[in-house]
């Protein structure tokens, strides 16, 4: 019984390098800027780094995954504290 046959005949899919790389990636910014955040006590910054964590699980899409992450990275600069 071939299982990776069997997950695709059901829907599911592998996901690329360059997602799994990304999701790596992001995830572990979303940490340093999770710890940044906690130890500065500043609240925004704490939270954009649960959503870099957080995220890659809703997104399917490399090209999304990519957005999203530089989109949550540049609102590290722009949200005020």
């Amino acid at each position: 019984m071939d299982n990776l046959k069997d997950l695709q005949s059901f829907g599911f899919t592998l996901p690329s390098p360059a997602w799994l790389f990304g999701s790596l990636v992001f995830g572990t910014l979303g940490f340093g800027v999770f710890w940044y955040g906690k130890k500065q006590q500043r609240t925004w910054t704490k939270w954009i780094g649960v959503a870099l964590m957080v995220y890659p699980y809703a997104i399917s899409e490399t090209w999304q995954l990519y957005a999203v992450g530089c989109a949550l990275c540049a609102a590290i600069w722009f949200v005020p504290d």
